[in-house]
């Protein structure tokens, strides 16, 4: 029987993104759970190989507004603690922060990083990342680095772009796992969010995609390959 990857979704449900479709590529089986449609997380000790915590446009600082989030959060940190992979992308990588004791906040200037920015690899990222690499952003909060972490990547908008616990939790700041099909339909759902402060334009996105959206890819293929060695 094959591995079976927990892909952990904000609530929309299943997702066409890039991620996916890659375990699939490497051989492993998928299921996606949706705390915020009400499905049950599984018992940690559960029979999967690695879990994969998605973004989404909750914030784990309004916990009466989104009460799952909590034990979502409690149900990383146990997960983590396991020493099994995890990855967490945004939203993922803050609530694993958040369950290891580090706050999660919006930028001190209002700042939104939207789009393209590049991030560079910091001394203790070992094989994470081994140059500067331009990623796609969509977000308003980021995560401080657990004191028992380490911080892997660092930007000039949000410092904090990436760090490992242990030596199979990872949580990210960036979005990877967003082609640019999610992207174009990322900026015609929620084109309001493209007046933000520090949101790229459309034009700029795309202009962007074009150089950047295949490295970004192949660096996601590289990263899953060793993270489930």
């Amino acid at each position: 029987m094959r591995e079976t990857i927990l892909l952990i979704d904000h609530p929309v449900g299943k997702r066409d993104d890039r991620a996916s479709g890659l375990l699939q590529e490497m051989g492993y089986g998928i299921e996606w759970c949706s705390p915020g449609r009400g499905d049950a997380l599984p018992p940690v000790d559960s029979d999967y190989k690695a879990a994969v915590v998605y973004g989404g446009a909750e914030s784990v600082n309004k916990p009466d507004e989104y009460a799952y989030l909590r034990q979502e959060t409690d149900w990383i940190g146990a997960w983590a603690e396991s020493g099994r992979p995890f990855l967490g992308i945004c939203l993922g990588g803050q609530m694993l922060a958040q369950a290891l004791g580090a706050p999660v906040s919006r930028h001190d200037e209002g700042a939104h990083e939207i789009g393209y920015v590049e991030i560079e690899p910091t001394p203790a990222a070992n094989g994470f990342l081994d140059q500067a690499m331009h990623v796609y952003q969509w977000h308003n909060e980021g995560f401080a680095v657990p004191q028992t972490a380490e911080l892997l990547a660092s930007g000039p908008v949000f410092r904090n772009q990436a760090f490992r616990y242990g030596s199979k939790a990872y949580g990210i700041q960036f979005h990877p796992e967003v082609s640019i099909s999610v992207m174009q339909r990322w900026m015609r759902d929620a084109a309001h969010m493209l007046e933000e402060p520090g949101a790229q334009s459309k034009e700029q996105q795309l202009e962007a995609a074009a150089r950047f959206d295949a490295p970004m890819a192949a660096w996601l293929r590289s990263f899953l390959h060793n993270w489930l060695a």
